[in-house]
């Protein structure tokens, strides 16, 4: 149904692939260039032929691609708990101010999907749940698919590839997701029949700090989690079988809300992972004072200890209000810190001083001489 001639309108030839590389391969057309749309297919089609492994940042990417250009491919998630699929997809459904439908389908009998039968002129009529859309556009997700039994799993394959049950059919604008936790998470799932699994582009969603903490900057995460995780990134999602409590990014949310009130954060990221939090908090009693730095009075000296780095890091670039502040602090790291610390701060910066207005903490350093040199020379680290 998706061919690289139904996706792809390029000025000349269809894609090549190298022999060697087979379905991974880049596509590339011979004398021109790809476009957008065509790398966007290229992608689609390499998850289809294979499961991607991305982050949560990609897959967000991902599933915006899927709906500016409109591929109503049922596509299935998977990842450990707590990495954030269904949250990942609910952002996505308001991003483009479109309907959201969570429907767990463990929690349904096949009935319940297909709806119940009602005579009607001697005749059985199915009259469709209540929950199914009937018109507009938005996302229908499946979410725990594959913890529904094989009965239920079979009952959705219809709505997942013909986007209809029964007499009931989905509506032109709706898109059909899904997300599963996978049999080494520990999870009480069901075998995905393999005729079910091939009608979705698959997509494996991992944990990654980088995502987390542009999605704290955007939510307001605490400051001092953000700053222990990038001390210590292996603690983002650890999972322990044997205990209820252990940190993922969600639960490293919910105990962020429970820092801030001053509330024990050990009964969601378990006693380990606060334990070491609480060690890790006292770096800050060691710190030169964030402020004086922002309002560019200070002269203090750069720590040596690398958790006090990352902390100082951290505090600087969440505490940055305005762009002055932020350039102060971009102007202090150039004089104190090594170029790898100073990297660091200012690409998180520049995510953070977005919400400015477009350009202004930019053109403010372009307008100091030896800051737009550091920005010349690193550019590709810093800007990405």
């Amino acid at each position: 149904m998706y061919t690289w001639s139904s996706i792809c309108t390029p000025p000349g030839p269809p894609p090549t692939f190298r022999p060697s590389e087979a379905a991974a391969a880049t596509p590339t057309f011979s004398g021109n260039l790809i476009t957008p749309e065509c790398l966007f297919a290229y992608k689609v089609r390499r998850s289809i032929t294979q499961t991607e492994r991305v982050s949560p940042t990609e897959l967000a990417e991902y599933l915006s691609g899927l709906i500016e250009h409109r591929l109503k491919i049922s596509t299935m998630l998977w990842g450990p708990p707590g990495v954030g699929k269904s949250s990942i997809v609910a952002q996505t459904a308001r991003k483009y101010g479109i309907g959201f439908i969570d429907l767990r389908l463990s929690q349904l009998a096949p009935t319940d999907l297909r709806g119940l039968p009602v005579p009607q002129d001697g005749v059985s009529r199915w009259f469709p749940p209540e929950f199914l859309p009937r018109e507009g556009e938005g996302i229908l997700f499946l979410d725990e698919l594959n913890m529904a039994p094989p009965t239920m799993q079979g009952m959705a394959q219809q709505l997942i590839l013909d986007r209809k049950v029964g007499s009931y059919e989905l509506p032109e604008g709706w898109f059909v997701w899904a997300a599963g936790n996978r049999k080494e998470d520990r999870a009480a799932v069901f075998e995905m029949p393999a005729p079910l699994a091939n009608r979705f582009i698959h997509l494996e969603v991992a944990p990654d700090f980088e995502s987390f903490k542009r999605y704290g900057f955007q939510v307001g995460i605490h400051e001092r989690i953000l700053a222990f995780l990038a001390f210590r990134p292996a603690l983002l999602h650890q999972m322990d079988s044997k205990r209820p409590a252990w940190p993922s990014p969600r639960s490293w949310e919910m105990a962020s809300a429970l820092l801030k009130v001053g509330l024990d954060i050990a009964p969601v990221v378990g006693e380990a992972a606060a334990a070491e939090l609480e060690a890790f908090g006292q770096v800050y009693a060691v710190l030169p004072e964030l402020t004086e730095i922002l309002e560019g009075h200070s002269s203090r000296p750069f720590p040596e200890e690398p958790s006090a780095r990352y902390a100082l890091t951290m505090g600087l670039t969440l505490r940055a209000e305005e762009a002055r502040q932020a350039l102060n602090a971009f102007r202090w790291m150039v004089e104190v810190a090594p170029p790898e610390w100073v990297q660091l701060l200012v690409a998180d910066l520049y995510q953070r001083m977005k919400k400015q207005g477009p350009g202004t903490f930019a053109l403010m350093v372009q307008e100091d001489p030896r800051l737009r040199a550091f920005i010349q020379e690193y550019r590709e680290l810093v800007l990405g």
